[in-house]
């Protein structure tokens, strides 16, 4: 916040922030005629879309009095955006000029008064943001007389030669009259008082480790090895920093993976080379277990860089180091024993002059002319700072715990000659060199041949080759096509979030295949994806990431890209389960419908050059790749404007894929938070560090996490979200002539023997393989007993699958212990009634009340022979060849002692607050595995009774507030408001196949369980509307409340459910389900499936539908309208008693909604819906069409 004087006096305080698109029409108000005579006619919303940076001035009211927009070429129609510097040429003092440093201003708007104010506020931020950035260039043609608010900034250059058609006025504004370069020197004592102060506003460590005068000290310790600089303004240091050629380069070579800088070392008999180019030929991170580096071996691992790069100073230090560079070979290749590296011990500098840390680099590394690469290590928790944005970050191995970042630099990266062209045959052999060391050079070099011979591939899809030149050495190749399935990826990704699609023509989408950048350029990324949309005449590039057990290959393979971290991730859109058959020809394209290989989507457009990422260098755990625990991750992962560096995840069998997700649902139920591809197509392993294995302690005072095999994985937020799964039944060893009332059963004891080899306890993908596998085996020679032991729904999903590899019925035995709850696992006596008479029919063998007393009696010996029970009457003996367990869930035991031994309150399950937190304010937890505090009393209530998804987003969202500047710092409540546990909305579902193979599915709404005939007996239980029986396979239930909102749906059916579509019914009004319950009445509904499926209700399948919903509501709300009052606010008063209305209420609404012109509004809301979806939705019709 800042305050500007207006022409008339008067001061008023503005915020200068990014535009956006929602600004659009306050923006055009402030056109005035002499806006339109200097920038032509412009479609705002298009200039926002094309803009690299649009700037907005707004006041404390938040009404937008300015606006400027800048891109990276000119706004003269006869100059290509592609090649404009010949064209800039031909005006004076504009030889300096490149596209790394130069940018066009397209529009300034404001309102006249504070004009002059808000144009030079606005240069400034410019300036100040984009730190390479040194001219701003206003072109105009020449009858037009530029403003007088800007006319004061941009100084006229003269044309030294004439153009063809229109003659164009150009002129410039200049870096150094804004920001200007800062002076440095040589550190003297003198200094001691400039500097103290602004250290001791960052930190007091040091003054309290070394002492008062530890500064002073420092600077008069200066030699050869050590060296101090001061940055100065007006004869007053205003920034400091120490270095020193004294450095442990095998330390840090065995904490960071400093291989592409070929570990900080050189030797000086051999010709210098240039490093291989970071590819990172994986920033997809690899699954690896506790005691290997995460995929370090294999020189993969996740890349990462810095958002912005520093100009070199135009002093005469900053062109010594310069010149100096250009006269020399790009870098050290050979690994000896010479150090080739000096490092930053202290850096600190005045808040207000921080975005010039830069003017540093040069002046440090004419210290040491010897040394090429400069590092620096930073705390995890401290933010990342303008210093570092000339810097890579350096990967750490996994078992590092080093609490520092470390971040490396090279002196030719302060090199500004970065250009970036098209290639051109004469580049294939540099290309060659560069990219010889990759893994998918053969593809790549492929690429560049097919450019070189036709610009084209066979089927004609346009290849563009561009590559990144420095002094004639190509350090940075990418190779793009057009991308040719747009409509699939609107269709499939929120790329909307990103783009006004209608904006960008379908050849302005290009598609990135591959990327390779030389490493100590890695911070020009940013600058080399802006130009390479620039010379390609693109406007978006897309990076589809591949999962890496898919046996669909792309067209062309994909090299993996470094440039990763600077595009954003994609989310995926929820399809509609079309009827295909039923659509005919009003289905969708097949473009959209087809079935391609699952992959996740990055992307970035010209609005996202030069905007950079917040970095989050904190290390984050999350332990349990649960459902919780995935939804946290995929929270953090796809905040566009943030880049998270270090989330591991400590996971027994590492993130699901689609395989094993398959797997799994073999024996267990979905919820379908996450469908079958979900995975694939958010690629979290491109994000987020895995470690394989279990956790099995938490050292809280050294803040890290203990894994089998005796890892330390570092934190500084824990997060737990292991949840409970099934434990090895205890036996309880009674004798068996007893029956279960004099039984004691000790629900605590844990069985800690060996496990049986046939005894299955199917928790995750691994147990879920063994038991499948065994099956198959099985299956060729069944012979004896299977025990199927337990009373949940996993039980009956077992023996369905069991049923399924052709194993005779007979042979299987379902056995139910006790239970203390009056329902089963259904709560539906038809869907019992079916699943009972289905095991009938197989011949399955079922037992009720049956407790587990002993195996073999009670001698194992490796293996389950016989499992004996005790039962409300006569013993249960049963010989077995195979025991498959799914008695009640429970923490798991090496879980419960971690937590329990860090002292972590345990009671029954984890203690959390309201807010995830446990007792330890870096320890969050969710999921089965917490209870809330007792002093909420709601010990019925905990995260098990919700949705999984929805309580790992709730926790995301409250972490954000630790990382994200733009939102608010979350306060722990205050005690006397800190009593209610928070709730949960989103639905319950269940679905899985059952024996008789039916398709079970059960959407309820979250909340306790309770008895069904109980509820019914209640007055606002509501009414069902059932369809359909088991017996013919066709059973459909809908319970709407007492208020007709849809509560839950179950069916039962021989066929697969459109689960998706079905989730999308829940919380809606019968009214919108086509008058759902009048039709019902009427007889005109006979199978709910069928009427599901009718095309009218596909646009409530539709992803966007609830938006469209919400946009009804506030129309609704909203009081802009020339009325007395929103027609929610009659509704309030007629209901409260304070409204009398003589005639119907129903009527005098409808007539006052009508009146008011409401039904229009929303009429024209809904064609706006369906027209802009049409391509999910082409089955319906609105005015225009037919």
């Amino acid at each position: 916040m800042t305050s500007i004087y207006g022409a008339s006096g008067g001061s008023i305080t503005i915020n200068v922030r990014r535009s956006e698109s929602r600004d659009a029409h306050q923006i055009l108000k402030l056109f005035t005629p002499s806006t339109n005579n200097m920038f032509g006619r412009i479609n705002v919303l298009y200039l926002l879309e094309r803009a690299n940076l649009a700037v907005t001035v707004e006041n404390e009211k938040n009404e937008v009095i300015a606006h400027a927009a800048f891109l990276d070429y000119p706004n003269v129609e006869t100059v290509e955006q592609n090649n404009w510097e010949p064209w800039l040429h031909v005006y004076g003092n504009s030889s300096k000029c490149t596209p790394m440093n130069t940018l066009f201003m397209h529009l300034f708007v404001a309102k006249p008064d504070f004009a002059a104010g808000c144009a030079r506020e606005i240069i400034r931020t410019v300036f100040n943001a984009v730190q390479e950035l040194h001219f701003i260039i206003l072109s105009v043609e020449k009858k037009v007389s530029l403003d007088p608010a800007i006319s004061l900034l941009f100084a006229p250059l003269p044309q030294f030669k004439k153009t063809d058609g229109v003659q164009y006025s150009v002129a410039m504004c200049y870096r150094k009259d804004y920001v200007p370069v800062l002076h440095i020197r040589k550190a003297r004592i003198e200094d001691h008082d400039d500097i103290t102060p602004i250290f001791n506003e960052m930190t007091d460590t040091l003054r309290t480790t070394y002492g008062e005068y530890f500064l002073a000290e420092l600077i008069e310790a200066q030699d050869e090895m050590n060296h101090a600089a001061v940055c100065e303004v007006n004869n007053t240091a205003v920034g400091f920093i120490s270095v020193c050629s004294e450095v442990n380069v095998e330390l840090l070579n065995n904490c960071f993976d400093l291989r592409p800088f070929h570990g900080l070392r050189k030797s000086p008999l051999e010709k210098v080379k240039a490093p291989p180019p970071r590819t990172a030929e994986a920033p997809v991170k690899e699954t690896t277990s506790p005691s290997h580096s995460e995929g370090n071996a294999d020189g993969k691992n996740k890349e990462t860089g810095q958002d912005e790069t520093a100009r070199v100073p135009d002093s005469n230090v900053g062109n010594q180091v310069t010149e100096e560079a250009e006269n020399s070979q790009v870098v050290a290749h050979s690994s000896t024993d010479v150090e080739n590296v000096f490092c930053i011990q202290l850096f600190c500098m005045d808040e207000k002059y921080e975005t010039r840390s830069q003017d540093f680099l040069p002046y440090i590394f004419n210290l040491y002319p010897d040394r090429d690469f400069c590092v620096i290590t930073v705390p995890h928790v401290v933010p990342e700072f303008p210093l570092l944005k000339d810097f890579v970050r350096v990967v750490p191995y996994s078992e590092t715990t080093v609490p520092h970042e470390l971040y490396v630099t090279h002196r030719k990266g302060l090199l500004k000659s970065f250009v970036v062209r098209p290639a051109t045959c004469d580049d294939t052999k540099r290309i060659e060199l560069l990219v010889r060391s990759l893994e998918q050079q053969h593809s790549i070099l492929a690429d560049v041949t097919t450019y070189n011979q036709s610009r084209r591939d066979d089927d004609g899809t346009l290849i563009q080759l561009i590559v990144a030149d420095v002094l004639s050495e190509i350090v940075g190749v990418a190779i793009i096509r057009n991308e040719e399935d747009i409509e699939y990826i609107r269709s499939h990704y929120n790329i909307e979030n990103f783009i006004y699609f209608n904006h960008h023509q379908r050849e302005e989408h290009g598609h990135l295949y591959h990327f390779a950048l030389n490493p100590i350029f890695y911070h020009y990324t940013r600058h080399f994806l802006k130009e390479i949309l620039r010379i390609t005449l693109k406007s978006c590039l897309y990076y589809p990431i591949y999962p890496r057990s898919s046996h669909n290959k792309s067209p062309h393979a994909h090299s993996l890209t470094s440039a990763l971290h600077f595009l954003v991730p994609v989310r995926r859109r929820r399809q509609i389960i079309y009827p295909l058959e039923q659509l005919g020809i009003n289905a969708p394209s097949k473009r959209i419908t087809k079935d391609k290989p699952k992959y996740a989507l990055n992307h970035i457009n010209r609005k996202l050059t030069l905007e950079p990422k917040v970095t989050i260098n904190s290390r984050i755990v999350v332990v349990g790749a649960s459902e919780v625990g995935i939804s946290f991750l995929e929270t953090l992962v796809f905040c566009p404007h943030l880049r998270f560096n270090n989330i591991t995840l400590i996971s027994k069998c590492a993130v699901p894929v689609s395989h094993s997700y398959a797997t799994c649902r073999r024996f267990q139920t979905r919820s379908h938070s996450y469908e079958h591809d979900d995975y694939a197509l958010m690629s979290l392993q491109s994000w987020v560090n895995v470690v394989v294995g279990k956790m099995i302690g938490i050292d809280r005072a050294g803040k890290h996490v203990i894994v089998t095999g005796g890892t330390k994985v570092p934190y500084e937020h824990l997060i737990l979200c292991t949840g409970q799964q099934f434990q090895v039944p205890y036996p309880t060893g009674a004798d068996i002539k007893l029956t279960n009332k004099d039984v004691i059963v000790n629900p605590d004891k844990q069985f800690t023997d060996k496990v049986p080899s046939n005894l299955f306890i199917l928790n995750n993908h691994s147990d879920c393989e063994n038991a499948l596998h065994w099956l198959k085996n099985r299956s060729e020679n069944a012979k004896g007993n299977i025990v199927v032991y337990g009373n949940t729904i996993e039980a009956y999903i077992t023996v369905n699958t069991i049923l399924s590899f052709g194993i005779d019925g007979s042979l299987v035995h379902l056995v139910k212990p006790p239970t203390n709850s009056n329902t089963s696992c259904f709560d539906n006596p038809v869907i019992e009634t079916a699943v009972e008479e289905a095991l009938e029919k197989a011949k399955v063998s079922v037992y009720s009340n049956c407790l587990l007393a002993k195996w073999n009696d009670g001698k194992i010996h490796g293996r389950i022979t016989v499992s004996s029970f005790t039962t409300d009457s006569e013993p249960l003996i049963l010989p077995c060849v195979a025991f498959f367990s799914f008695d009640k869930k429970k923490v798991d035991y090496d879980a419960f002692k971690a937590i329990n031994n860090a002292c972590l309150v345990f009671d029954g399950k984890l203690v959390i607050d309201s807010t995830f937190h446990t007792n330890d304010i870096t320890i969050r937890a969710a999921g089965p595995l917490t209870k809330y505090s007792r002093r909420y009393y709601a010990d019925q209530w905990s995260h098990e009774n919700f949705n999984s998804k929805e309580i790992g987003f709730q926790l995301a969202a409250l972490m954000l507030h630790l990382f994200d500047p733009t939102l608010e710092q979350m306060t722990q409540p205050p005690a006397e408001l800190d009593v209610l546990v928070p709730t949960y909305t989103g639905c319950k579902v269940k679905e899985c196949i059952l024996p008789g193979e039916y398709h079970y599915l059960h959407i309820s709404k979250p909340g306790l369980m309770t008895c069904l005939d109980r509820e019914k007996g209640k007055a606002e239980y509501g009414r069902e509307i059932v369809t359909g029986s088991p017996s013919t396979g066709n059973y459909f239930q809908i319970h709407l409340n007492q208020y007709s909102i849809v509560e839950s749906i179950t069916c039962l059916s021989l066929k697969p459910l459109p689960v998706s579509n079905y989730i999308c019914l829940y919380g809606q009004h019968e009214r919108l389900l086509n008058n759902l319950c009048s039709r019902f009445d009427e007889g005109l509904i006979s199978d709910l499936y069928s009427y599901l499926k009718e095309p009218w209700s596909l646009c409530i399948y539709h992803d966007r539908f609830m938006d469209f919903k919400q946009e009804v509501r506030h129309l609704v709300e909203s009081e802009k309208f020339n009325v007395t009052q929103p027609i929610e606010e009659l509704i309030r008063q007629i209901a409260d008693g304070e409204l009398l209305v003589p005639e119907n209420t129903k009527a005098f609404l409808e007539k006052q909604f009508e009146q008011d012109g409401y039904q229009k509004l929303i009429e024209r809301s809904l064609l706006n819906y369906l027209r802009y979806n049409s391509y999910h939705l082409p089955m319906f019709a609105w005015p225009g069409i037919v």
